[in-house]
């Protein structure tokens, strides 16, 4: 998937140049080919950049932000399974109190870790 930032400043590049969106719309698909923008994206950002909104960042969505995968959790999670590195999944769940999905992001993202012969050992090993 390409960098929608980038084809964002393309986007607001082209604006400032006087060109339409019709035109910008046919240079992002020569350019990016599958990857470009959509037409009705590129018209979005045409119509925020008219209405002087010259930023090519997202607004903020609302929604509450994921507070399970604080360091404290990560470092509770890192201490239960230096312990024993057979403990499931459902065991790490009830000894740290975060939800099954947090556990398992924690471990294979911030931890770098995965199942192997029953446990949980870092993606890449070393000698």
């Amino acid at each position: 998937m390409a960098d929608f930032r980038e084809q964002r400043a393309v986007v607001k590049f082209c604006f400032l140049l006087g060109k339409s969106g019709t035109v910008t719309l046919e240079m992002l698909k020569t350019a990016y080919k599958d990857d470009a923008m959509g037409k009705t994206q590129v018209f979005e950002w045409f119509s925020r950049l008219k209405n002087s909104d010259m930023s090519i960042d997202d607004k903020p969505r609302s929604g509450r932000p994921s507070t399970a995968r604080t360091h404290e959790n990560v470092e509770k999670i890192r201490e239960i399974i230096e312990e024993d590195r057979r403990r499931t999944i459902e065991e790490i769940v009830e000894l740290s109190r975060v939800t099954w999905s947090t556990v398992q992001r924690i471990l294979t993202k911030d931890l770098g870790m995965k199942r192997m012969a029953a446990k949980f050992v870092p993606r890449l090993l070393t000698a």
